[in-house]
């Protein structure tokens, strides 16, 4: 028998992962709670499919880092089971290499770390030398199943 979450749930588990809002009445009587500082999230540029192992291989551009998006509504905006880029996320502009990026990675971390969630991007786009990538409030949507 296969199961899944409900809808409220999903929106649920996306409100407290990037709004850093409690779900309550989950566990014990304080339901499982946020983070007392609320930290960030931070978005990182894939040139291959993730896939569900949460690999891919990271873009490598001069200049590259991943980009510090805060757990909350100034950072994110959550809406049924997605959640999308609630401001413009940008990247330095690249001062050398040249790679196709097809997704974006959202991290616990600003290097290393895990990957929590993966989307594609619309439309893959080029970066070379001199180029700056970003991405349009509400660009990067996340689902959760």
């Amino acid at each position: 028998m296969a199961g899944s979450k409900t809808n409220t749930f999903e929106t649920d588990i996306l409100g407290l992962v990037f709004n850093n809002t409690t779900i309550a009445a989950l566990g014990d009587g304080t339901g499982v709670v946020g983070s007392t500082v609320p930290g960030s999230l931070f978005v990182g540029l894939l040139t291959t499919d993730p896939t569900e192992t949460g690999g891919g291989t990271e873009a490598t551009f001069g200049a590259y880092a991943r980009q510090t998006v805060a757990r909350s509504g100034a950072g994110w905006t959550v809406a049924g089971n997605q959640v999308s880029n609630a401001a413009l996320i940008g990247f330095a502009e690249a001062t050398s290499g040249s790679e196709t990026i097809s997704h974006v990675g959202i991290y616990d971390t600003i290097t290393g770390g895990t990957m929590l969630y993966h989307a594609t991007v619309t439309t893959p786009r080029a970066v070379a030398t001199g180029v700056t990538l970003e991405f349009a409030i509400g660009a990067i949507v996340i689902t959760e199943d």
